[in-house]
């Protein structure tokens, strides 16, 4: 497997994949119509728009795309940073893939001049996340207003 930038012709397979992962995984822990909302903000043209501001990877099994994962600006800051729109397919978790993409993440340049990294994580997440060094923002345990928890991790 390798993890490589994307490009804009993976916005399709990369939506799919996030797709398929909300569907599947992510709906023991939200509402049909909270993952459905949340597929249609996550389209082809939603993913080219995230990857024009922020360092978007994908990670590849021979051609087929089964993970991704970004890091851009925290709201830009230059001194703070957040993650986004991390998943993997569901047939592979749990082979070291998400570990890898946030291993790849924190090499990142927008990672490196962060003294602050944020997650904006899904409830499905949170635990993966508390596992990589994450920590709950201002210890807030409890999913906000868009049904996510806040993570950081300070450097």
């Amino acid at each position: 497997m390798i993890i490589r930038r994307f490009k804009p012709e993976d916005a399709e397979k990369v939506s799919s994949l996030i797709v398929k992962t909300l569907r599947e995984v992510n709906i023991k822990d939200y509402s049909r119509e909270y993952i459905e909302k949340n597929v249609q903000r996550l389209q082809p043209k939603d993913i080219l728009k995230l990857a024009d501001w922020t360092h978007f990877y994908v990670v590849c099994d021979g051609d087929r795309i089964v993970g991704c994962g970004a890091i851009g600006p925290y709201w830009g800051k230059v001194d703070e940073s957040s993650l986004f729109t991390i998943f993997v397919l569901p047939e592979y978790h749990r082979q070291g893939i998400g570990r890898k993409i946030i291993e790849t993440l924190e090499k990142d340049e927008y990672f490196l001049r962060a003294n602050r990294v944020e997650i904006p994580a899904s409830i499905t997440a949170t635990p993966f996340y508390i596992h990589m060094g994450y920590t709950y923002k201002y210890g807030i345990r409890t999913p906000d207003e868009e049904g996510l928890l806040r993570l950081e991790k300070h450097r």
